[in-house]
């Protein structure tokens, strides 16, 4: 096999090789012994044994399944300053929130930055490499939340697509949050441009693009929800919401709008390939196929839905429809935990559970992971896949010791059948970030430090 690129006389930046296996995403494409050449942040070449470039940097990846970066296209991470938050760990989804809602209001700068930093580190030692945000609450005096958690994450060195979430419908209004982390809808809408502005980047390979994400039907009202429909348009950014994630959220937008979650959100402007949601446990067939017909795709939560006794989202019948579905791992305060790995093992599970073993492999579960997150989030061939041209994001897994002894079949069912695994490296854009299964800046100790006074101060405890 020759190499797929050209590879010229220079030193790449950075060469993995000397690998188990390299899982490409790219039409099926596993190859035994191989490498992957990086360069500029993009992936050059990728090949068999024996024909590997010059680097400036080899990582010698022996005993490694090397896949490409997993993509998270789901979560809160401030809440991993509430975690396993005792009164609401047996809670119902609407319990749950309005139980936490007034302890997020006292969100700041420092706590966001502090949690996000934590959170990304987290989800790079699990094998993610590029993940969303959903910033939802922006309490009064908060100060600039958004840029908070993109200074973070452009230190740690993970590529970013925060959003930049709202709720406008407080309990006054008939919705479920308190006022103190509501904000009127001219506010959101200006301080959502203004997000864009500042900080979305369109370019291929950029490290922070913005989406704009009004919170779920019971936090915004339908006004809101179209105008910004109408703002990511003119702005050319994409939307993401909360929708059909739990029995309460049918009863609820059947009293309030007439309309179930996913005909409310075609009302308002939102059936279309610029969106992609959250859950979606709940939707029925027809739903599916008009998701599927529009392009609408799914953040699969398996880890949240299971903790928060949601239900099993048929994600079997999504992909006949083809729906694009992503993984997310949600809130840390309703999983607790953030791991790629964890959800994409979580999710050929519960597929399994659902639709029988036939339906969901380690193969399944990792295009979701990957190929899924890159369809969802807009970057189609440039995340999820390691050919040239795409970003040079990977994620080299160790199949060794105890949990995988015997597993010498298959690497790929075994990377997720065995286990639990966590990255010895992570690169990003041809940088590692976790490099020998640690997180490569050395400031953690320090932030861990400060993330757990920021957490204690939110809870009340000091």
């Amino acid at each position: 096999m020759s190499p797929a690129g050209d590879v010229g006389p220079e030193p790449m930046d950075l060469v993995v090789r000397d690998t188990l296996s390299v899982v490409t995403m790219d039409d099926g494409l596993e190859i035994d012994g191989g490498w992957v050449a990086v360069d500029d942040g993009v992936v050059v070449a990728v090949g068999p044994p024996g024909d590997e470039p010059a680097a400036d940097k080899v990582v010698r990846a022996r005993d490694c399944l090397v896949t490409p970066g997993l993509i998270n296209t789901h979560h809160h991470i401030y809440q991993n300053l509430t975690r396993s938050f005792g009164p609401a760990t047996k809670a119902d989804l609407f319990t749950w929130l309005t139980t936490l809602y007034p302890i997020w209001a006292g969100l700041d700068e420092e706590s966001v930055y502090l949690s996000t930093w934590i959170g990304l580190a987290e989800l790079a030692l699990g094998g993610c490499t590029t993940s969303s945000d959903h910033l939802y609450v922006h309490p009064r005096g908060g100060g600039d939340l958004l840029g908070a958690e993109v200074q973070a994450a452009t230190e740690i060195g993970l590529r970013f697509h925060p959003t930049r979430g709202s709720m406008s419908r407080s309990k006054k209004d008939g919705g479920l949050p308190p006022d103190e982390v509501c904000q009127d809808e001219e506010t959101i809408l200006a301080e959502s441009e203004e997000a864009v502005r500042r900080y979305d980047d369109p370019s291929h390979g950029s490290m922070v693009r913005i989406a704009l994400a009004p919170c779920s039907p019971f936090s915004v009202t339908p006004e809101l929800m179209t105008a910004s429909a109408e703002l990511a348009e003119r702005l050319d950014v994409r939307l993401h919401t909360h929708i059909a994630e739990d029995p309460d959220e049918d009863d609820y937008c059947l009293a309030t709008y007439g309309r179930r979650p996913l005909e409310h959100l075609e009302a308002v402007g939102w059936m279309s390939d610029r969106t992609w949601v959250a859950h979606c446990v709940y939707p029925n067939e027809a739903e599916i196929a008009r998701m599927g017909a529009a392009g609408v795709g799914v953040a699969h939560c398996p880890s949240s839905n299971m903790m928060i006794s949601q239900g099993l989202a048929p994600v079997a019948e999504f992909l006949r429809a083809r729906v694009p579905v992503g993984l997310g791992c949600d809130g840390s305060a309703s999983t607790d935990s953030a791991s790629l790995w964890m959800e994409a093992r979580n999710a050929m599970l519960q597929g399994r559970v659902r639709s029988g073993p036939a339906s969901m492999g380690a193969r399944d579960a990792l295009e979701i992971a990957t190929l899924g997150g890159a369809a969802c989030l807009g970057r189609q061939g440039e995340l999820g896949v390691l050919r040239p041209g795409a970003v040079g994001d990977l994620v080299c897994w160790p199949l060794t010791g105890i949990p995988f002894a015997g597993a010498v079949t298959d690497p790929v069912e075994a990377w997720l059948r065995c286990g639990p695994l966590s990255a010895r490296h992570t690169v990003v854009g041809g940088r590692l970030v976790v490099e020998d299964g640690q997180v490569v800046d050395g400031r953690i100790g320090d932030l861990l430090r400060r993330h757990r006074i920021a957490a204690r101060r939110l809870q009340g405890r000091g």
